[in-house]
């Protein structure tokens, strides 16, 4: 008998379209139950989500047969087509073109979860462009 064995973990985020400041703390709530239970019996492991009022972060488990476009494209369109069908704002809910994506080693695991959770009071210092390049520009999470 044969298995496949892996640990793939990768570090997801994107940003509201334009970047618009629409993600309040209701919808950001309701938008991390949501994923939480809405993928909790997937193909998709969803670890930790947060963001702030125009971005989200998620950390996932890939599969090997899965790829980080794949992941992204389907729980982008899922989540915006839930928002705009249960109307938890005004006008339609959209995410921005693309995402940013980064592997994280197993070793890390636990920073990342750590940085994810504590999206709002990074955000007190830190815009969402100021952290992207941040992220694509250190090794590690500070």
């Amino acid at each position: 008998m044969s298995h496949t064995y892996h640990k793939i973990w990768m570090h997801f985020v994107w940003a509201t379209h334009k970047r618009e400041r629409i993600i309040s703390k209701n919808l950001k709530q309701k938008l991390i139950a949501h994923y939480k239970d809405h993928y909790a019996e997937s193909e998709i492991y969803i670890d930790t989500v947060n963001g702030d009022m125009d971005h989200i972060h998620l950390l996932a488990g890939l599969k090997p047969t899965q790829t980080p476009s794949g992941i992204a494209n389907q729980i982008k369109g899922e989540s915006s087509h839930w928002i705009n069908k249960n109307d938890f704002i005004s006008g339609k809910f959209a995410w921005q073109e693309g995402y940013s994506v980064f592997s994280v080693s197993e070793s890390q695991i636990s920073r990342v979860r750590e940085y994810i959770k504590n999206q709002e009071e990074h955000h007190r210092r830190k815009r969402y462009q100021e952290e992207i390049v941040e992220l694509l520009t250190l090794d590690r999470l500070n």
